[in-house]
C-alpha cells in the first residue's frame, strides 16, 4: 500500500492538469456557442467553472493514505482517473478501483 500511495502522490499533478485541459477545451466550446447570447454564454461559463471547481476540490483536496481509494474513486467517477492510469499500481488496488460501480 505504501508503494501505491507514493505512485498516487506522483500521478496526481498530471491527472489534475489533464482534467483541467479537458475542461478548458469544453469551456472554449461553451464560450464559442453561436446559438447563445453573450450574456447566456457568460452565465453558462460561470456555472460550468463553479461546478468544475467543486469537482477539483472534492477530488484533490485533503489526500491521505487512508482516503486514497476514496479519492481515486472520486477521480474515476468524473473521468479524471482513467483505466490506463492504473497500470503501475498494485493488482489489488486496480481491482478495487476498476470493479467499483460508476
Amino acid at each position: 500500500m505504501e508503494t501505491d500511495w507514493k505512485k498516487f502522490q506522483a500521478i496526481v499533478p498530471s491527472l489534475r492538469e489533464r482534467y483541467i485541459a479537458e475542461q478548458n477545451r469544453r469551456l472554449v466550446i461553451l464560450l464559442s456557442s453561436s446559438n447563445k447570447t453573450e450574456t447566456e454564454r457568460f452565465w453558462a461559463a460561470q456555472k460550468f467553472i463553479e461546478k468544475q471547481a467543486r469537482i477539483l476540490c472534492d477530488c484533490l483536496d485533503g489526500h491521505s493514505r487512508s482516503k486514497m481509494l476514496l479519492a481515486m474513486l472520486s477521480m474515476k467517477s468524473v473521468g479524471m482517473l482513467k483505466s490506463e492510469d492504473l497500470a503501475d499500481f498494485s493488482d489489488e488496488l486496480k481491482r478495487q478501483v476498476l470493479d467499483w460501480p460508476t
